[in-house]
């Protein structure tokens, strides 16, 4: 069976119209009959996404002599559109957690300076949290989309893999320095509140709102950093993603749930 019978199969099968197939390949309806009629030939990323959309592995696709084993599939292509959708999600979700987390933090220093017998603290305390859980609330859901991405091995176009890793490089340059001082600050905000809890001199009381400020201020810059860091590796290094023991256990899983 050649390509062109196989996308034609795959395609009845799925019962979609070759209009409804071109809008997900972003191609028009005529390439779709072509390339049924055997006139004409995808390019490599198309073949990609057809794959994906139908499920089927490459080797089917392409190989007259494979059958269609959703064992061999090598992965989930990940378009560049896909994944540049992602990391701006990620960086929007990530100001977002981020600032929810300092907000928190920040609750504090109304108690600490006033205490809570003063109304205007307690109203502070309040109008405070409250941001931080306004925050959290508009995170928005756009994340779920690109939940795949966690659970398949990815493949990507190899020019803008190159592109990507690049990007990820001179992010971990650009913000490695910016981490560590966020790190620094959490690490002293929660030493001096250590130190003060085990030595009991009252030294270092008068300076607790100063403590929390600074502890607020690297939760922002910490979590932020984490979070959008965590999704280029997520891309850039999935092979060690999807090498970690936890991976291939939920697959192991999902493979067993599907024969069952």
């Amino acid at each position: 069976m050649e390509f062109g019978e196989k996308l034609f199969k795959l395609r009845k099968e799925k019962e979609y119209s070759q209009e409804a197939l071109a809008e997900k390949l972003n191609t028009s309806r005529q390439a779709i009959s072509k390339w049924e009629n055997g006139q004409g030939f995808p390019e490599t990323e198309k073949i990609l996404m057809i794959g994906n959309i139908f499920e089927v592995s490459i080797d089917y696709l392409l190989k007259d002599s494979v059958e269609n084993n959703e064992g061999n599939e090598a992965g989930y292509y990940v378009s560049k559109e896909m994944a540049e959708g992602f990391l701006l999600s990620t960086q929007k979700t990530a100001k977002h957690i981020a600032l929810g987390f300092g907000l928190f933090a920040l609750a504090f220093e109304p108690y600490l300076i006033m205490g809570t017998n003063s109304m205007l603290g307690v109203l502070l305390i309040i109008a405070i949290a409250a941001l931080g859980i306004i925050s959290f609330a508009t995170l928005g859901f756009d994340q779920g989309q690109y939940s795949i991405l966690k659970k398949e091995v990815l493949l990507f176009d190899s020019n803008y893999f190159k592109e990507l890793s690049g990007r990820y490089e001179g992010f971990k340059r650009k913000n490695s320095g910016i981490m560590v001082i966020g790190a620094c600050l959490l690490a002293v905000g929660f030493l001096a509140f250590a130190l003060e809890n085990k030595l009991e001199m009252g030294i270092l009381v008068p300076y607790y709102p100063v403590f929390v400020f600074l502890i607020a201020v690297g939760l922002y810059i910490s979590v932020r950093g984490l979070t959008i860091l965590s999704a280029y590796q997520l891309l850039v290094k999935n092979d060690e993603h999807t090498g970690r023991f936890g991976f291939k256990l939920k697959q192991k899983a999902k493979k067993k749930f599907e024969e069952f």
